[in-house]
């Protein structure tokens, strides 16, 4: 006997509350979690940026199911597939890299034309086109052509991230990898739960992700390390707004990692492994939050000596 909601089989009521928390918990976070985390750090006001922490996650959320859809079909194999949104992910996406692009103008006060004309300015409207034209690839008879977009944009967001003129090589790359691994880990782990409630079971399938989650995770923890070694001072860590939310990353990281080994515990033993897995990935929307909100503060390495 299976019980109700994220310990067993959701009925679907279950499922759609629990939806509506983990979506106003994620709006809630991109709006306020700005001005939390800079409380008390003395640092000047971001403007606009709960709106662009906002359009920022709709921007990797678009990414990672559209990434996560190519990888899960070929992990799923033969047998039903659930309805296809990657081409609804995609346009998503273009959508709020062009609300970013306006944000930009509005804020700047600049005219659009000198707008796009900044670095940031043409890194969006690359990201913008990229997305577009992921969206054409997806919905052609050949959706697979949608990688190469898809890594346009990822290269472009990983740029746009790391303006510093010291290793700026050196940043992009590991951002690259590690945007590329939280897409896979995030959107391959909906779309295959996804699938598995279609067929109604498909142990196989949540094997096959496993294996391929255990690489992603070993690239982001190595990523990630490097990244904030980089990227954030000791003494930093508590007194900027940077620090303290990649703190909160941290924690969840930590969640999560531990719910994957539930899972992974679970399915080893036969007994069902979706219900850790359904809570995982209702974690991982709120890390992804999380990560948007640490591209829109400032950049340590700015505000110390």
């Amino acid at each position: 006997m299976t019980l109700p909601g994220p310990f067993g089989t959701p009925s679907r009521l279950t499922a759609a509350v629990l939806a509506a928390v983990v979506v106003s918990a994620v709006i809630a976070l991109a709006l306020l979690g700005t001005g939390l985390a800079q409380s008390g750090t003395g640092e000047l006001r971001i403007p606009a940026a709960g709106t662009t922490t906002l359009l920022r996650f709709l921007v990797l959320t678009g990414l990672a199911v559209h990434v996560g859809e190519l990888a899960g079909r070929r992990l799923a194999g033969e047998g039903p597939r659930p309805r296809a949104l990657s081409v609804p992910a995609a346009l998503l996406a273009t959508a709020a890299s062009a609300g970013l692009l306006l944000l930009l103008t509005a804020v700047s006060g600049l005219s659009p034309p000198v707008a796009y004309g900044l670095r940031e300015g043409r890194l969006l409207l690359v990201t913008a086109n990229a997305f577009a034209l992921a969206a054409l690839c997806a919905a052609s008879r050949r959706p697979a052509l949608a990688v190469a977009p898809l890594a346009v944009a990822v290269v472009a967001e990983a740029m746009r991230a790391h303006p510093e003129t010291a290793t700026p090589a050196l940043g992009t790359g590991l951002t690259v990898v590690h945007l590329t691994g939280a897409s896979l880990w995030f959107g391959t782990l909906l779309y295959v739960l996804r699938t598995m409630r279609l067929r109604r079971g498909g142990r196989e399938l949540l094997v096959r992700y496993a294996r391929m989650a255990a690489c992603v995770y070993a690239a982001l923890a190595v990523t990630g390390t490097v990244s904030t070694l980089r990227r954030l001072p000791l003494d930093a860590v508590l007194t900027t707004a940077y620090g303290r939310i990649l703190l909160v990353k941290l924690l969840l990281f930590g969640m999560v990692s531990l719910l994957a080994l539930a899972a992974r515990s679970r399915m080893l033993s036969g007994g069902d492994a979706e219900a850790p897995a359904r809570i995982e990935v209702a974690v991982l929307a709120v890390v992804v939050v999380v990560s948007a909100l640490l591209t829109v503060v400032p950049d340590p390495h700015w505000l110390t000596p």
